[in-house]
């Protein structure tokens, strides 16, 4: 489980950004909910709603309640080529953890 203690102070700490992305590869839900939310705005990294709607997916997809609310603001902020880019890299990640081509997560714009 990742720390988040410390995520509320997270602003500009690209160690710490890449530090908790690295948990969210992992799988681990708590890291994938805060690569969304540091994504989303941009601590430590460039705001990119791609990967925020993307690491959300994520973390809802394992449970997490909490991330769908935000996906639905970083939802609401996105362009339609933004959204498309999002719904790919959801669909892509999905097909690469099930070998069959299974369900992928969730995509939703609301």
């Amino acid at each position: 489980m990742a720390d988040l203690s410390g995520l509320n102070l997270l602003r500009n700490d690209p160690d710490k950004a890449a530090e908790l992305i690295a948990q969210a590869e992992r799988g681990d839900m708590d890291a994938q909910y805060a690569a969304g939310l540091i994504y989303a705005e941009g601590r430590g990294v460039a705001i990119d709603l791609v990967q925020a709607y993307y690491w959300l997916t994520s973390a809802i997809a394992q449970g997490d309640s909490d991330a769908e609310l935000l996906r639905r603001h970083v939802a609401a902020a996105m362009d339609d080529a933004q959204f498309a880019a999002a719904r790919h890299l959801v669909v892509s990640a999905g097909r690469a953890l099930s070998p069959s081509g299974g369900k992928p997560a969730d995509v939703c714009r609301h």
